[in-house]
Formats: structure tokens, sequence, C-alpha cells
């Protein structure tokens, strides 16, 4: 089995590039952490949704902190192996943003 590459924390500068990339994420203002609360119609789509982003998660290596009521999801990114922001945590993002717009 490959040995697994620990990923690096982002720089100022890739920080400012690929954050502004993401719809509706926000820094978290007490840690280096992203944020987006998605709210859907249903429970079964909040469900579905977290179904489908555990799949990708999983494949990545990289698992989101979040916690779901009902039809919201909240979710917060940060890269633990670092201890802060990731180029993981803006590809999760960006995939989790595209998964919730196809509920």
């Amino acid at each position: 089995m490959p040995e697994r590459k620990i990923p690096t924390k982002l720089s100022d500068s890739e920080r400012a590039n690929l954050l502004q990339e993401l719809e509706g994420w926000t820094l978290e203002p007490d840690r280096d952490a992203i944020r987006k609360v998605f709210t859907f119609k249903t429970f079964n789509q909040a469900w579905g949704f977290m179904s489908r982003v555990a799949l990708v998660a999983e494949k990545m290596g990289h698992h989101p902190e979040w916690f779901n009521v009902y039809n919201k999801v909240d979710v917060v990114l940060t890269t633990h192996d670092c201890d802060g922001l990731s180029t993981l945590d803006v590809e999760l993002a960006k995939k989790m943003t595209l998964f919730a717009a196809k509920v």
C-alpha cells in the first residue's frame, strides 16, 4: 500500500485564491476552518446528501465535521493532519456544494 502523503496547510496566497472559489463557505472565527450550512426540503434529502458525501470523503481519506438536524447539515472542514486548512478542504467543499445543488 502506498504511503499516505500528509497534506500541508494553505499559504496566505493559496488561501486567498482558493477560498474565493467557494460558494457560501465562510471562515470560522476561532479556528483555521471553513463552515457552511446546507438546507434541504426534507430529512431524506439531507440524509441522501450526507450519504453521497460520506462515500467521497472515505475515498479521499478526509472526513467532515458535521451535524444534522432534520433538513439542515452544518459542515465544518479543516485538516487535522496539518492543523488548519488544506487543499483537501477546498476540494471536499467544492464537491459538497456540487452535490447539494443536484439534490
